[in-house]
């Protein structure tokens, strides 16, 4: 694997603390009244917005003038993964690079999809080098804190459930896992599963990991006994790895966190206002379900792959 620049790990694990401090506390923990994600949240007064580049005459700022700039995590299928067959910004498909693409067309702007791992798409957005996140973000009190979140959309069933996978041989062994004595859940970091597990399986020793792709070679290695997957994720998983499967535990999930946002830098107000008019158009327009059953089956074709990346960029081939 290579070498990490030390900044930015710093930099992603500053954040990832930031992000999940207070979690277990009331105040931290907080969801919006009653259960429903809010539409957005307004920058603080006083707060700056990215001053690079700018869509002409569009009223909004973007990091670099004419594009659109996208960090995703391309290991998450269906939502973002490559298509090996492909190369250039054409490898990353999903319903969250469709959705990247709507947004640049109607914003009449070219799209640059920057592959990173999930930390540091956060991070990116944070430090203003990205216009936006699309990455199968749910909602959570902190990222409400420190970004501009868009208005919610629903990518078909991804999000709905919150599962757990665990090695096919294991059988049922872990489908009562809040009771498993000395039970390993491995968990994306800074991610909703972290979360969930962190509240619902509070005798587990909860396993941060940085990728999906190499948290499979963990699971199989025995680093944690089952690992915790969006239902939409856990499926394709499954079906390119037969040799895993659901344990039969799911946690429990609240309606806000059903749901996907992008994440943008606090204060792009403009930005954001931009994006959400754009989303609420593609609602109604429903388009969604079809986005959504065209990444699905775009993650059972044979060049379909999961491709993690490190903060700087670089594929993790090893």
């Amino acid at each position: 694997m290579k070498k990490k620049n030390a900044l930015a790990l710093a930099l992603a694990l500053c954040l990832a603390i930031g992000t999940f401090a207070g979690c277990s506390s009331a105040s931290g923990s907080a969801s919006p009244a009653g259960g429903a994600v809010p539409a957005g949240n307004a920058a603080p007064a006083g707060s700056t917005a990215p001053a690079e580049g700018a869509a002409p005459g569009a009223g909004f700022t973007t990091v670099e003038a004419g594009k659109l700039t996208v960090a995703t995590s391309p290991d998450f299928a269906p939502m973002e993964f490559v298509d090996a067959s492909k190369s250039g910004q054409d490898q990353y498909v999903g319903f969250d690079i469709t959705l990247a693409k709507h947004l640049a067309e109607q914003m009449g702007l070219e799209l640059v999809i920057t592959p990173m791992d999930f930390n540091a798409c956060q991070v990116a957005v944070a430090m203003g080098s990205v216009d936006m996140a699309i990455s199968g973000f749910s909602w959570t009190y902190e990222r409400s804190e420190n970004y501009n979140l868009s208005d919610s959309y629903h990518a078909g069933d991804n999000e709905d459930g919150q599962t757990t996978i665990c090695l096919a041989s294991d059988g049922d062994k872990y489908a009562d896992a809040p009771h498993v004595e000395g039970l390993k859940v491995g968990v994306q970091g800074a991610s909703l599963q972290e979360l969930l597990a962190k509240e619902q399986l509070t005798n587990a020793q909860v396993i941060p990991f940085q990728d999906l792709t190499t948290a499979v070679m963990q699971l199989r290695n025995g680093d944690f006994d089952i690992m915790a997957c969006a239902d939409g994720n856990a499926s394709a998983i499954i079906a390119a790895n037969p040799d895993l499967a659901l344990t039969g535990f799911d946690f429990e999930v609240s309606d806000q966190y059903k749901d996907n946002l992008i994440l943008l830098q606090k204060g792009n107000d403009a930005l954001t206002a931009k994006v959400n008019e754009i989303l609420a158009a593609a609602k109604e327009s429903g388009v969604y379900a079809a986005w959504y059953d065209e990444a699905k089956a775009l993650a059972g074709i044979d060049s379909a792959a999961e491709i993690s990346y490190d903060e700087d960029g670089n594929p993790i081939t090893d």
